[in-house]
């Protein structure tokens, strides 16, 4: 049997030195849920938020067989967790994504400078309700806000910059989630409106609004270009993991 556990305390062990902040939203109940097949004492467990699960600990197909709804990214902690997903959903799609260092020290003179490259015609502006509202009516800017629980969730601890043009939203970096400390970044920019500079230059905005407020602005790669992306605004290259793309709704992250 599958139960979402209350104390998220017993199973810290279980994710130790897993250093993503998706885990950490979940261990923090800031957002997102850990399921365990013991909830008195587990060693295995899945964390679940936005569309990705964690699973850490011994392997257990009763865990993986207990995906959630729709398109969901599954991330295994080692091989044997691997192997388990591959067992359990042999027509997942096996990707590589790209972990970035959570310990950048950014170059704010950097980040200035690349907001200063905004074309004329187009103006930054925080996701506040009413863009929020925007968000949600297109599927490239809907991750921007699209994991809170809520509109008024996302408006007390989510944190998000849109490039605005003529009332459109046509780039944006926002936080996926949030956890203590910080939030994780997702930037997107309609497909009309790409190689203008415009996700560097929005997602500047965003780290410095993240640094004004004493918040980290943690950046996991899908592909390569999101790492070259990560690197223009000071980012450092991590290491490569691999993931498993189980089908449901068409993905957008």
């Amino acid at each position: 049997m599958i139960y979402e556990l209350t104390d998220t305390s017993k199973v810290k062990p279980v994710f130790e030195g897993w250093n993503e902040t998706l885990i950490y939203s979940c261990l923090q109940k800031v957002m997102g849920k850990i399921f365990v097949t013991d909830p008195d004492s587990p060693v295995s467990a899945m964390a679940y938020v936005g569309c990705f699960a964690f699973y850490a600990g011994i392997p257990d197909k009763e865990l993986v067989m207990h995906k959630p709804d729709g398109f969901v990214i599954m991330t295994p902690q080692n091989e044997k967790w691997a192997a388990c997903i591959e067992e359990c959903f042999p027509e997942a799609k096996k990707v590589s994504r790209y972990a970035i260092k959570k310990d950048t020290k950014f170059d704010k003179d950097l980040l200035l400078k690349l907001i200063g490259r905004l074309p004329e015609g187009y103006e930054l502006k925080d996701i506040d309700e009413t863009i929020y509202d925007l968000c949600l009516t297109d599927p490239v800017t809907r991750d921007f806000v699209s994991s809170f629980e809520s509109k008024e969730k996302y408006l007390e601890i989510g944190r998000g910059v849109a490039v605005m043009k003529a009332g459109r939203i046509v780039a944006g970096a926002s936080s996926y989630t949030r956890y203590n400390e910080g939030i994780e970044i997702e930037v997107d920019t309609v497909e009309e409106e790409r190689r203008k500079g415009l996700a560097t230059i929005v997602s500047a905005a965003l780290i410095l609004r993240c640094l004004d407020e004493g918040l980290y602005p943690s950046w996991d790669a899908q592909n390569m270009n999101s790492v070259h992306l990560a690197e223009k605004l000071g980012y450092e290259f991590d290491h490569e993991y691999t993931a498993y793309e189980v089908s449901g709704e068409e993905r957008t992250h």
